[in-house]
């Protein structure tokens, strides 16, 4: 409204685009403030300039005047020579009777008036291929914004009586500036364009002072309390507009919450649950028990369980980011998986999500290799404004906003592009993400998991793909290296050493599969198998103990590939004959298949077996 007072000595028109919807802080006489709608803040700021009132005009309700006070609307009524209509309902006006309207208004030379076109964002269906009435719309109110001219009404008194003449300003109300020609906005110097943005902290700090004695317990409330409850609202709403500031307070005292509880409240505004699954009782005690879990399904990674363990842990008790002075947006828990591949990174990431929501399938996954091009941006999360899909949003924002309490496991995030990984700073700093429709996911309730295989192979100084760590190295080694290769790919390589800085020191970095971790891995897949035959045949599954040792030698000689090639080993020497052998047989009535006998032949494997 500053910006609207300077510049009406030589301005006709103001384009107001943004968070027009919102409500703004409104200075009173008395030095208090108030909050307001942005139709009564310019109403506030007009009349002081003398101006008697606003000719509004919308697509739905057509033309009426505002403050709707019968004085003001008899004499725009006799100023325009038409029926205004109420305040409850309407008629809707053309684009030719409202360019009569708007040139009546703005020719003016005796009384001060405004017109506002609100909701202009939708006078056209296509801002870029106007109809013959739009386009000659369009061409009126650039015309008359070169035609126009200040005026100064006789014995006019007010407070800003001796400002000089000003124009009987055109005031546009769009969602976005490229709502209307981009030709009108542009070509003419009379024209201002003007961007409402979201309020900063001392906004929505003042804002929460004037909503937090609406509270429950409010009254009785050491002032201590009182602050501390503003600043939580103040903080938590980062990114809102005030009018979010009013209805989380509303939320809050429709939920029954008093002044201890505004946190839920923001919670509950932000995910849609009041719930909170990270504070329930029996999460705790199933994270006090969680180490022997774990370590049944991920084998011989204890230092990285460990540390799991220690970042939930942390997560659970809302300590995550509490070093900073604003943290409740920031997501529940960050962890950078990294590691050879198949040692239990992604296994490890689904078995945190049954151990927090009791279902590994809440693990929200995403393969970052479907991402390695740019424009794969806009499948993720959201196409921007104006582009082919934008109104469907992204993959990522739409499974957050449905799922906001969930894992999030990237996988290989080193195969994104460069500037998807950008997106993630907003993510890990802010823990919101907001889409090409305009929609916000909030992150503050979901662990987020990057998983990568960097660091195992670098490039030497000819550029050839070398190992940089192998199998049997100690693993104070493997960690040293790999970090290391992580920091220079992305301090150097990717230019982004700011992503690697979100992500702290909340690298877990996994280490190669032993010989006595690779027999557990292999008994457990054998278990598997077994388990899988009397499920689906019911049929016991044996094996001589030669066949049993040359079976283990075969699947274990090689751990280069973790566990992953075990199963792919197990698969080809044992699954495949087995199927093979089976396929062959009648198994009606049989309770046990015997494996007695394991030879290879032209390079096929091939089996011995006993039914009974």
């Amino acid at each position: 409204m500053r910006d609207v007072e300077r510049l009406l000595p030589i301005r006709s028109q103001f384009i107001l685009s943004g968070h027009i919807r919102d409500h703004f802080l409104w200075p009173l006489p008395n030095g208090s403030v108030q909050l307001l709608p942005l139709l009564r803040c310019l109403w506030e700021s007009l009349q002081g300039f003398g101006f008697f009132g606003i000719l509004v005009y919308d697509p739905a309700d057509g033309l009426r005047a505002y403050p709707p006070d019968p004085t003001v609307r008899e004499r725009l009524e006799k100023l325009l020579e038409l029926k205004l209509s109420g305040p409850a309902s309407g008629q809707p006006v053309s684009l030719e009777r409202l360019g009569q309207a708007m040139k009546t208004v703005v020719m003016q030379r005796d009384l001060r008036c405004a017109v506002l076109i609100d909701f202009a964002s939708r006078l056209t269906r296509r801002p870029d291929h106007l109809g013959e009435a739009e386009h000659r719309f369009f061409v009126m109110a650039e015309k008359l914004s070169l035609q126009a001219a200040t005026l100064q009404p006789a014995n006019l008194h007010s407070r800003h009586a001796g400002t000089g003449p000003l124009f009987n300003p055109v005031v546009w109300l769009l969602n976005r500036p490229q709502d209307v020609p981009s030709w009108y906005a542009l070509d003419s110097e009379r024209v201002a364009n003007l961007v409402v943005g979201r309020p900063e902290y001392e906004h929505r700090a003042a804002a929460a002072t004037l909503l937090v004695p609406l509270l429950a317990g409010h009254d009785q409330a050491p002032p201590a309390q009182r602050q501390q409850c503003i600043e939580q609202l103040a903080t938590g709403s980062e990114g809102m507009t005030l009018t979010a500031l009013s209805d989380i307070v509303e939320l809050a005292c429709r939920q029954g919450l008093s002044l201890g509880e505004i946190e839920g409240a923001i919670r509950c505004y932000k995910v849609g649950s009041l719930d909170n699954p990270w504070q329930q009782d029996h999460l705790r005690q199933r994270i006090r028990d969680a180490g022997a879990f774990i370590e049944d399904r991920v084998k011989g990674q204890r230092p990285a369980v460990v540390k799991t363990l220690d970042i939930l842990k942390r997560s659970v008790m809302g300590l995550t980011g509490a070093q900073a002075r604003s943290s409740s947006g920031r997501p529940r828990g960050v962890l950078f998986f990294a590691g050879p591949t198949g040692v239990g990174k992604t296994e490890l990431a689904k078995t945190l999500t049954e151990l927090v929501f009791g279902d590994e399938r809440a693990c929200l996954r995403f393969d970052m290799s479907e991402f390695s091009e740019e424009h794969s941006s806009a499948r993720l999360l959201g196409a921007p404004p104006g582009y082919i899909g934008f109104d469907a949003g992204g993959e990522l924002t739409n499974a957050v906003r449905a799922k906001p309490f969930s894992v999030i496991l990237f996988d290989e995030i080193e195969k994104a592009h460069p500037r998807i990984l950008d997106k993630f700073l907003q993510i890990l700093e802010d823990g919101r993400l907001t889409d090409g429709r305009g929609d916000t996911a909030y992150f503050s309730e979901a662990i987020l998991v990057f998983t990568s295989n960097l660091g195992i192979y670098v490039e030497d100084e000819q550029g050839r793909r070398v190992q940089n760590v192998r199998p049997g190295d100690p693993y104070d080694e493997v960690e040293a290296k790999v970090r290391g290769a992580i920091g220079d790919h992305f301090k150097f390589k990717l230019s982004r050493p700011e992503i690697l800085n979100r992500m702290g020191d909340n690298i877990v970095v996994f280490n190669f599969i032993t010989p006595d971790v690779a027999k557990q891995i292999f008994v457990g897949m054998l278990r598997n198998v077994r388990r899988r035959l009397q499920e689906q045949f019911k049929l016991d599954l044996g094996l001589t103990e030669p066949v049993g040792q040359m079976l283990l030698q075969r699947c274990t000689h090689d751990l280069s590939h973790g566990g992953r090639g075990i199963g792919n080993q197990l698969e080809s020497a044992f699954i495949n004959p087995l199927s093979r052998a089976l396929f062959a047989q009648d198994l009606a009535g049989r309770s046990k298949v015997m494996v007695t006998g394991m030879h290879e032949v032209e390079r096929v494997v091939q089996l011995t077996v006993e039914l009974v």
